[in-house]
């Protein structure tokens, strides 16, 4: 059986009728699984998770976007998350029966399908048709306040749709890629520079996690500051490596961690990597989870 997710970013993450409309487009899409979404209102972001057929996870992803481009207005979007579009990001994650490359093309195809409703598109990670904007933090550089003038650029003209500023989308970024996990670590302060800080030495931008991405953000309806990371690859760092790390790194500032979210779907060996090292349980094997056995 093949098998597609999708976990679009919008930039809304306030106004529940709007995210709800959004998200209404998932459930309402057949063959296609809403898997999960969540909102964080000092983000203004959401994170929207479904998974089905090639075909049908296409379909409702057009659904989706056409939806979202028509209720978000970035020119007066703020949020303390990097984002530089209505809908800031659309990765399709090849799950079973889909090699990577077809998880590619099926991104560039749906670029094609963005750009013909007058969006620009840039394309990242194993999507990228340029290496320097297989980063999407290179992509999404300066964010939506400098893409007016960044846009206007030959080096950083769309891959798909027009080469202009359109204030109310902003672009949309596609991608393909690996599975990751999406770890937020709170801190208890509210000293913002205490998480990005953490965050610096913790990324491999700065020297820390091969595959870890991270920046600093506050959370200032609870009080709290945060440590927001996609981990790229969680086979080869996993999330208690960096779990602990970021404690460590809180404890030299005398700052507890007071909590942490996965954002989106998770995958179960991930959650065998936080199993086998918080219980010491080192023979641990997957076969031993009775629900996985039905799956298998």
């Amino acid at each position: 059986m093949k098998a597609l997710m999708c976990v679009p970013n919008i930039s809304e993450g306030k106004d529940l009728i709007v995210i709800e409309k959004v998200v209404e487009t998932i459930r309402s899409s057949p063959g296609v699984i809403l898997l999960d979404y969540s909102s964080d209102k000092d983000h203004n972001r959401s994170v929207i998770s479904y998974i089905g057929e090639p075909g049908a996870v296409v379909a409702a992803t057009q659904s989706l976007v056409k939806t979202a481009i028509d209720l978000i207005d970035m020119s007066r979007q703020k949020g303390s998350h990097p984002r530089q579009g209505a809908v800031d990001v659309v990765p399709f994650i090849p799950i079973s029966g889909i090699t990577e490359e077809e998880s590619v093309d099926i991104a560039h195809d749906f670029g094609r399908f963005v750009g013909k409703l007058g969006v620009p598109v840039y394309f990242y990670e194993d999507a990228a048709k340029h290496p320097d904007r297989k980063s999407l933090v290179k992509v999404r550089k300066g964010e939506y306040e400098a893409l007016a003038e960044k846009i206007l650029k030959p080096e950083w003209k769309p891959d798909e749709g027009p080469a202009q500023f359109i204030s109310k989308t902003g672009s949309i970024q596609i991608s393909s890629r690996f599975p990751l996990v999406a770890l937020n670590i709170n801190l208890g302060t509210t000293k913002l520079e205490i998480a990005q800080t953490i965050a610096k030495s913790v990324r491999h931008i700065n020297g820390g996690f091969r595959f870890v991405r991270a920046m600093g953000l506050s959370l200032e309806e609870e009080g709290l500051t945060q440590v927001s990371m996609n981990l790229t690859q969680y086979q080869k760092t996993p999330i208690p490596m960096v779990m602990e790390a970021v404690k460590r790194e809180a404890a030299k500032f005398g700052v507890n961690v007071v909590g942490s979210e996965l954002v989106g779907p998770v995958p179960l060996e991930a959650m065998g990597q936080v199993l086998r090292y918080y219980l010491q349980a080192h023979d641990f094997s997957m076969d031993q989870i009775i629900e996985n056995a039905l799956i298998n």
